[in-house]
């Protein structure tokens, strides 16, 4: 450990690593806070574990935390919920601030502004519950054609995602999304490669990592194979030509800052194998930083230790009417 990273590290004060929480990713966000507070502690930091489901959010401010690295992933870690109460608290915490997680956290509303922003996004349905009857289901192959995805709008990890291949296999679908959310987000297969690219900073400030190309066995890059396999290949260089690679840049890099997004992100695109053309699929506020994780990935290929990277994010932390981020940066 430099002199250099033992100065920032005792300059954090008493740090919570939020993780655990109550979202349908508890299970991944206990890994990756495990390995974020091992991090932290190997750079000096005064990190401890605070899990939300078992602890009331106000002990932070009593038992003094100056900081807090959130590890959690999905609702109520992810969708403003715990950023608002950290913003009451007083207490800075990393990535985006509650009004930039909370529309990152629903895919539709994050598709509307990019849409509006000029930014290339697959075509969707948004099906509320009201909407979900047979008829109305059966219709949407006949505006999106097929296959088409078909997902919970605000969850994460792939969990609820079907490709759907025939009309026969709408219904299953929206039902299996409407086991995670009540409305049901439908959106055209874009078919060619699957890539990511991360984002350290804010505002002006922010900068892409190097794109990571996904292949995944049969394409199927679900929540088994994210987290609980080695059958994915994760390529870092990605192997795209140059001007690709910085397209990709650009357009994660627009639509980081058109949600207001600070301090670290990631996004998800599909790059259309007919024309090249790279489509948004989502943006990661609180991305995961487990053993199969994307981000460190990403860093590691920059040049930045698993170490380096947390304290990074860590000394980011801050509050929305302190922030350097913002959506009009």
């Amino acid at each position: 450990m430099t002199p250099a990273i033992q100065e920032k590290a005792s300059k954090m004060g008493k740090v919570a690593v939020l993780m655990g929480g109550r979202s349908a990713e508890r299970e991944i966000s206990l890994l990756s806070g495990a390995g974020v507070l091992q991090a932290l502690r190997a750079c000096g930091v005064d990190a401890e574990a605070f899990d939300p489901a078992e602890r009331p959010i106000c002990a932070l401010k009593d038992e003094g935390y100056a900081r807090c690295f959130i590890a959690l992933h999905g609702r109520y870690g992810e969708d403003g919920s715990v950023q608002g109460a950290l913003e009451l608290l007083g207490i800075p915490y990393t990535g985006s601030g509650v009004m930039a997680s909370a529309v990152a956290m629903d895919k539709v509303m994050t598709k509307r502004l990019w849409q509006a922003q000029g930014l290339s996004t697959p075509r969707f349905v948004w099906l509320q519950p009201q909407e979900q009857s047979r008829e109305r289901v059966r219709a949407v192959p006949d505006e999106l054609g097929l296959p088409l995805i078909v997902k919970p709008p605000r969850e994460g990890s792939s969990l609820g995602v079907s490709k759907v291949r025939g009309d026969t296999d709408m219904d299953e679908a929206v039902a299996l999304s409407a086991r995670y959310d009540a409305d049901v987000l439908c959106e055209e297969f874009i078919e060619g490669e699957e890539v990511t690219c991360a984002v350290l900073g804010s505002g002006a400030e922010a900068r892409a990592l190097p794109v990571i190309r996904i292949v995944a066995p049969e394409g199927a890059y679900d929540y088994q194979n994210k987290y609980f396999t080695d059958s994915v290949r994760y390529l870092c260089p990605s192997g795209l030509p140059p001007e690709e690679e910085a397209e990709i840049q650009r357009l994660t890099l627009a639509a980081y800052r058109a949600l207001g997004c600070r301090g670290w992100g990631r996004a998800d695109l599909m790059i259309r194998a007919s024309d090249r053309k790279p489509f948004l699929l989502e943006m990661n506020t609180s991305p995961g930083m487990t053993g199969h994780s994307l981000v460190p990935m990403a860093a590691r290929a920059a040049g930045l230790r698993y170490e380096e990277l947390c304290l990074l994010v860590l000394e980011s932390a801050s509050l929305d009417n302190t922030a350097g981020g913002g959506a009009h940066s």
